[in-house]
């Protein structure tokens, strides 16, 4: 089913929503007509995530003793890296957003079977292979879209940890093309996870 937005109406939820607190969903199945939505004409959900517990939106992070810099206090506030996309590698893992489902997902999100049924491959044991592409944890509400809304690859927006230079109001710029979605002014130095002002490509 794809993502509802708990501040949207019915008829809002199963067309695309931004209306309502911001909220984090699954790219798999979040986004109407995306991969995993099994919904029909009259259900909506929380595309909820599969995994990628410890993401949390609408948050704002700001400088505060022992951190003297905005990357400090996100590592040591938030548990994430600056300038990382939700749903990919942190920088401490060697190499910062590299985007791969078995991430976010259980057995890496698609299985797919191949080869002749043997030992090493028994019929009816599928094997793995992740999405590498458009798989990033998405956001919508306080005026964020849930998706494109246009497919046939519908497909939702992400977010990453950016850091505003200035003040920034609910729907303005906070970085480079990433939108502050928290519902509330930001000020310089404080950060948050932006919304992306286009959306994914389409899972692959």
């Amino acid at each position: 089913m794809p993502a509802g937005l708990p501040g949207s109406t019915p008829a809002q939820n199963l067309a695309n929503p931004s209306l309502g607190r911001q909220i984090n969903f699954d790219p798999l199945s979040g986004p109407k007509g995306s991969p995993l939505d099994r919904g029909s004409a009259e259900t909506a959900s929380t595309g909820c995530l599969s995994t990628g517990i410890g993401y949390g939106c609408g948050r704002v992070i700001s400088i505060s003793p022992p951190a003297t810099t905005a990357p400090v206090a996100i590592r040591t506030s938030g548990g994430v890296d600056d300038d990382q996309v939700a749903g990919s590698t942190p920088i401490g893992s060697g190499t910062q957003n590299v985007v791969n489902s078995k991430y976010m997902y259980i057995g890496g999100g698609r299985s797919i079977t191949s080869g002749t049924p043997n030992y090493s491959n028994p019929a009816g044991v599928a094997g793995t292979n992740p999405y590498t592409v458009g798989v990033d944890i998405c956001n919508a509400g306080n005026g964020g879209s849930r998706d494109g809304g246009a497919g046939p690859a519908f497909t939702g927006f992400a977010e990453r940890m950016v850091t505003a230079v200035g003040t920034v109001t609910n729907g303005s710029t906070i970085e480079s093309t990433f939108t502050n979605r928290t519902g509330v002014t930001m000020v310089a130095g404080q950060s948050a996870f932006g919304s992306a002002q286009t959306q994914l490509a389409a899972a692959s």
